[in-house]
Formats: C-alpha cells, sequence, structure tokens
C-alpha cells in the first residue's frame, strides 16, 4: 500500500483557497447510488462489489492522493458531489467546523457498536456524532536491529544521532509529524501553541537537518530493507512493511511520547445520498469487512468485533497491531491547529530551506 494518506498539511490553507478558485463551485453529478473518496489501497478492491451484493447499490470511488487534494474538492463544491469522503480527523473537524458534515444517523449504523469504547470518545468527536474512525495507530522509530546499536526509544536518537547513524536516517516530511518529533524532544505538546516551543522545536530539527539522509514520506521503510537508511520516523503500518520483508526491523515509540493519528469516514451533508452513505459506514464496520483494513494494510482499526477476528499470528509478526486501544489512547491525540497551523507551517518552510 503505497498511497500518500499521510501527506498531511503544510501550508492547507492557501491551498485549499488556490484549489477552490481552480475548481470552481460543484463536482459533476454521479449516476451512482453512492460517490466515495479514498487513498488509493485503503480499502478491499472489491468493496463496491461486494457492497452492490449486499445492498444493491452502485458505487462510485474516487482516490485522492493526500487530505489537502480532498479538501480543496470539497471546499470548492461545499461537499457537493461527494457522500462519505475518508480523510484525517483533523481536517474532519475542519469540515464540521465549516458546516460541511452530515450527523451519523445512529439508527442507520447499528455496527457503530463494534468500535472500541475509547474509539468512539476521542476528543475531536465524542459520540461519533460526525466522523466515525477507520484507522488509528502512532508515529515513531523504525529501525534495523542489526544496523543500530541498541534500542533508540528516544527521539534524540534521531534528531541527535551517534556518529554511525549520520546519514542514514530519514524523517517525515509533513508538517504535523515533522514538528511533532521536534515538539515531543523538546517537552512540548504535538498540539503545541505557544510561538516560543514551536521556535525551540524549529531550531532543533534545523540542527538535526545536517545529519539526516533525507525526508521521505513513502519510500522510507524501503531504505531501511536496502540498508541505506538504518533509523526512520516511520508510521506505525508503514513499518509493517519493511517488517514484512525484513524481521530485523523493529518499531519503537520513544519515552518522550509520540501521537495518536486516526483516518476517519465523514458524510457529506450536501451530497445526494446521505442515506446510502450510513449504510455504506454500516458496512464497513461490519467485523468482517473492517478486518480487510488491518489484515492488508496493516493499520490496526478501531474496531473491536474485527481486531478480535484476527490471527494472532499477525501481532506476533508485526508487534505494533497488538497495542491496545488503552495504550493507543495514552498518546496524544492529533488535533486541528486553527491559526496555529500558520506558524507550523513557517517553521517547516523555514527548516526546509535551511543550510
Amino acid at each position: 500500500m503505497t498511497a500518500t494518506r499521510r501527506s498531511v498539511s503544510r501550508g492547507w490553507a492557501v491551498r485549499l483557497a488556490t484549489a477552490a478558485a481552480m475548481l470552481g463551485l460543484a463536482q459533476g453529478a454521479s449516476a451512482a447510488d453512492l460517490v466515495i473518496s479514498n487513498w488509493d489501497g485503503y480499502m478491499a478492491p472489491d468493496i463496491a462489489e461486494t457492497f452492490k451484493a449486499a445492498t444493491g447499490l452502485e458505487v462510485e470511488i474516487v482516490n485522492h492522493a493526500t487530505n489537502e487534494e480532498i479538501m480543496g474538492k470539497l471546499m470548492a463544491s461545499q461537499g457537493k458531489g461527494y457522500d462519505v469522503v475518508f480523510v484525517s480527523s483533523p481536517f474532519a473537524e475542519i469540515l464540521n467546523k465549516q458546516g460541511l458534515l452530515a450527523q451519523i444517523d445512529k439508527a442507520a449504523v447499528p455496527n457503530l457498536a463494534n468500535l472500541y469504547p475509547e474509539a468512539a470518545a476521542l476528543a475531536y468527536d465524542p459520540g461519533t456524532s460526525f466522523a466515525v474512525p477507520y484507522a488509528w495507530g502512532t508515529t515513531g522509530l523504525c529501525y534495523r536491529s542489526d544496523l543500530v546499536d541498541g534500542t533508540p526509544d528516544s527521539w534524540m536518537a534521531m534528531l541527535k544521532p551517534a556518529d554511525a547513524l549520520k546519514g542514514k536516517i530519514t524523517m517525515l516530511a509533513t508538517d504535523r509529524w515533522l514538528m511533532g518529533a521536534g515538539l515531543l524532544a523538546t517537552g512540548a505538546s504535538v498540539n503545541e501553541s505557544d510561538p516560543a516551543k514551536i521556535d525551540a522545536a524549529k531550531d532543533l530539527l534545523i540542527e538535526a537537518k545536517k545529519t539526516l539522509l533525507a525526508y521521505d514520506d513513502t519510500t522510507f521503510y524501503s531504505k531501511l530493507v536496502s540498508g541505506e537508511a538504518s533509523l526512520v520516523q516511520a508510521w506505525d503500518g508503514w513499518c509493517n512493511y519493511g517488517i514484512a520483508e525484513n524481521a530485523d526491523i523493529k518499531f519503537v515509540v520513544p519515552s518522550e511520547g509520540s501521537d495518536l493519528w486516526v483516518d476517519t469516514m465523514v458524510v457529506m451533508k450536501n451530497g445526494e445520498n446521505t442515506a446510502n452513505a450510513m449504510k455504506f459506514l454500516n458496512f464497513v464496520l461490519d467485523a468482517e469487512n473492517h478486518a480487510w483494513a488491518a489484515e492488508n494494510i496493516l493499520y490496526k482499526v478501531p474496531n473491536k468485533a474485527a481486531m478480535e477476528s484476527l490471527d494472532p499470528a499477525l501481532a506476533q509478526q508485526y508487534p505494533n497491531m497488538g497495542m491496545t486501544p488503552a495504550e493507543l489512547t495514552g498518546y496524544e491525540l492529533l488535533r486541528d491547529l486553527g491559526d496555529a497551523q500558520k506558524l507550523y507551517s513557517r517553521a517547516v518552510s523555514e527548516i526546509k530551506a535551511a543550510n
């Protein structure tokens, strides 16, 4: 699975405005009973067929590469042309604040009962009133245990590395995760809004840039497999892609902590098929259907029934698959930054421009 699902945020507000201007007011009407936008490879390839077999409804699926891309389209059309959209939770928050999301019809989605209680009580939407969690996880260090001495259990192992690791490290390029490493390493929040603390993280990251191999959001696990990199910042699920190819690859959450990220399904208020959208949400939340995501994209799903149906061997091969909801919710939930997003965008621009 190589979709750039995590390409979140740098200057997103500017991009949204630009996209809105370029795209015009609305998407074209679809003859389908349901239009879904998701990251490529993020749900079963035959889901349109299986959903039609179960409901008789025709589905049109379109892909988006990044949160920013679909946000631009949604802002331009005010949500028209789409029924169900997959976005990361801070973007679901933004869409809800813009009044673009339908309330989840609980009576039409009885499989919400399959969610872990912790997943139904996340702070951005306690009670799943406007967003249904689809996958969740955390961010940490993914490394070659045969090439790194000991366990690199601090963000400083990446930011102020031993000489042997210099030039063998990659970091995530997108704002929230790049800044997150610096913020956590300096004792700040991943949702920090204090300009002084954001500056301190920026300065640390500029210094760390001198020892990096690359910023990399898509091929970092391949660099680990080949040995080009020894230590990378990684989302837990993507580290699993490396583990699948080399058992010496391990994942660890640094001692300073990490984030909890959540990818969600939302229903557009201005979509033409809201009732069908609720049927789709219920279909995905069926334990067997939702288990597909865990088994195939190797991300944890917040569906208790689905996770309990998995072969225990999966968590043995990929230990981060065994993280409990209590462990995940112990990390800091990524939230919409509001006006502070500008500070992050500016800091990341300065980091990327630094020599």
